[in-house]
């Protein structure tokens, strides 16, 4: 009875292999299938955008729609590695964007399109706030073609009266990249499909101190509007103060669903909201931060731009689970262009290791969960 119990646990053992071995190969049939499905659709984005740059036609780029920090981490480096593999002449290529960046295209496009040219901010928001909902299920990025792009791309086209122009909407881009953001593909699909440098961007200081730091901090996912939060953020920048004027880029626009942090009441601090306008802000930005010592924000939009203009930066977040793929790219990045320094506050473990004044812990005694 022993051997006979021994030999059927053997049996057993085997057949438990067997599926085992079984479950094990399934598994990598499936991940091989998976893999190769995730190829086969880059390869025929890749077909896409050679069928876009054929020929000699122009060629619009945009509209963007979506957060200030893809454009320049993602978009802008997607255009010129776009040109680049389809040799397409900058000549050809016409820019649309919005907040005055054309010299963020200055390398891609001759020609750029405002798009507060033709729409009011009220109505861009509007409008951009139905995309985002009916396409895109509430998020910010751009992976089909709107309404409103279509009708974005129209007026392009009648600005420059190019009515047989091609378009490489971002829809490429996202499509392309997304597996990347997911954490399904490694940091090469990204870097095989851009081209970064550091762009040329003159500062201009509209009557600003010789010497200043730059600052923008808003609501979202990395800095979440609480209480503590925003006591906390008006301790450090009344610290940043003590030693140099800061410029608070904040503009007071309602375009998109995140909100200004503001600090009136801050000693030796500086705001440019009265010389901002909705078809000027983000140039002026650019080129406050571009003449800055150093910026200092909310990690996201301009944080990403400020080391690729020589600019030392610190990114501050408190929850950094949407970051963590930016973060590990534009370190790469920068690394690759020589960019100035990019450091990261996590600002809940300030307020852990009680490293601000205790003014910035909520009255009730409720710490960071």
């Amino acid at each position: 009875m022993a051997a006979v119990r021994n030999l059927a646990a053997k049996a057993l053992r085997r057949t438990a292999a067997v599926q085992k071995s079984g479950i094990r190969a399934a598994r990598r049939a499936r991940q091989f299938r998976e893999r190769a499905g995730r190829f086969r659709a880059e390869w025929r984005i890749e077909r896409e955008l050679a069928e876009v740059a054929l020929g000699r036609r122009p060629i619009l780029v945009g509209p963007w729609l979506s957060e200030v920090g893809f454009e320049v981490l993602y978009w802008v480096p997607f255009l010129r590695w776009f040109e680049d593999r389809y040799r397409v002449d900058a000549d050809r290529v016409i820019a649309i964007s919005r907040g005055g960046v054309a010299e963020w295209y200055a390398d891609v496009a001759t020609r750029y399109v405002e798009i507060f040219d033709h729409v009011t901010p009220a109505d861009f928001a509007g409008r951009n706030a139905e995309r985002r909902l009916e396409g895109e299920g509430g998020g910010q990025k751009q992976t089909t073609v709107s309404t409103f792009d279509e009708d974005l791309i129209a007026a392009a086209k009648r600005q420059y009266g190019v009515g047989d122009a091609a378009v490489c909407h971002p829809a490429f881009m996202y499509r392309l990249f997304g597996q990347f953001w997911l954490g399904n593909r490694a940091l090469d699909v990204v870097s095989s499909h851009t081209r970064n440098l550091r762009p040329s961007i003159a500062p201009r200081h509209f009557g600003l101190p010789p010497r200043y730091i730059a600052a923008k901090f808003y609501t979202g996912a990395a800095i979440p509007e609480t209480p503590q939060h925003r006591a906390a953020l008006q301790d450090l920048v009344a610290r940043i103060a003590e030693h140099a004027p800061v410029v608070m880029l904040d503009t007071g626009m309602a375009t998109d669903e995140h909100q200004d942090y503001l600090f009136r009441d801050v000693p030796n601090v500086i705001t440019l909201r009265e010389q901002l306008t909705p078809a000027t802000n983000l140039g002026v930005q650019t080129a406050v931060i571009a003449g800055a010592q150093g910026f200092v924000g909310t990690c996201g939009s301009l944080t990403w731009l400020a080391p690729m203009l020589g600019v030392d930066t610190v990114a501050v977040y408190t929850e950094d689970r949407l970051l963590l793929s930016h973060l590990f790219l534009a370190t790469h990045v920068y690394r690759q262009m020589q960019a100035a320094r990019f450091d990261t506050l996590d600002l809940g473990a300030v307020l852990e290791c009680q490293l601000i004044p205790a003014r910035a812990v909520l009255s009730s005694g409720e710490r960071r969960a």
